[in-house]
């Protein structure tokens, strides 16, 4: 069983990597349970699961299939060997830092429960941006943290609840389907002949199904 080692929430700062001109991607841990809920619509809701969190780039984070993002810290643990500096938890832009869960692992519309409540799923792989490569300052970041194919999971509020560090995280069901956070990020990414099958897969969110069949191969 794994658990949560930190919950963070965004600290905003100013960025010159989009047209928003701020960014919440730079999140720290808070001590004391931070309630989760689904967020609603991912322009007009509430844009963050976590109370408390906040999204500024509304047009393409957040909302109820991205209203969780989680990152394992054994992720940053090779990245730290590979890139020979310190990745504290919070700096990849995500809210749940797991020990002992195999994020990228995970199969997409498996359920979640951490701590007493909480239920979430993992929809799909975070797809790296601009914001994040300039928070990273790494050259050519998108293109080695997509190679790299350790992408964390974004999640779907299934039942609300509380988290906290420290939490107890366990797997409830899997999908037969199998096809994990990883597979599906890599494909998607990376091999177009997969996106038919891909746009299959139970668990995936709708409007992400709609652009894999839209960049699907004639």
């Amino acid at each position: 069983m794994g658990s949560i080692l930190s919950v963070n929430l965004a600290v905003p700062e100013p960025s010159t990597a989009k047209r928003v001109g701020i960014t919440g991607i730079n999140k720290q841990p808070v001590d004391g349970p931070v309630t989760v809920r689904a967020p609603g619509p991912k322009t007009t809701g509430l844009h963050s699961g976590l109370v408390g969190d906040q999204i500024f780039d509304i047009e393409h984070h957040g909302g109820d299939d991205q209203a969780v993002y989680a990152y394992a810290r054994e992720d940053y643990d090779w990245w730290e060997a590979h890139l020979g500096r310190v990745l504290p938890g919070g700096i990849f832009g995500e809210n749940l830092t797991t020990a002992g869960v195999d994020v990228n692992g995970a199969v997409i519309g498996e359920t979640w429960r951490i701590g007493d409540q909480l239920e979430l799923q993992p929809t799909f792989g975070r797809v790296p941006c601009a914001t994040f490569q300039a928070k990273m300052a790494e050259p050519r970041w998108v293109k080695r943290f997509t190679r790299e194919n350790r992408p964390g999971a974004y999640l779907r509020v299934v039942t609300p609840g509380e988290v906290r560090a420290g939490d107890p995280v366990s797997v409830l069901h899997r999908p037969a389907h199998g096809v994990t956070i990883a597979a599906a990020f890599h494909a998607y990414l990376t091999e177009p002949e997969l996106l038919p099958a891909l746009a299959e897969v139970e668990g995936l969110p709708d409007d992400l199904r709609q652009t894999l069949m839209e960049r699907a191969p004639s």
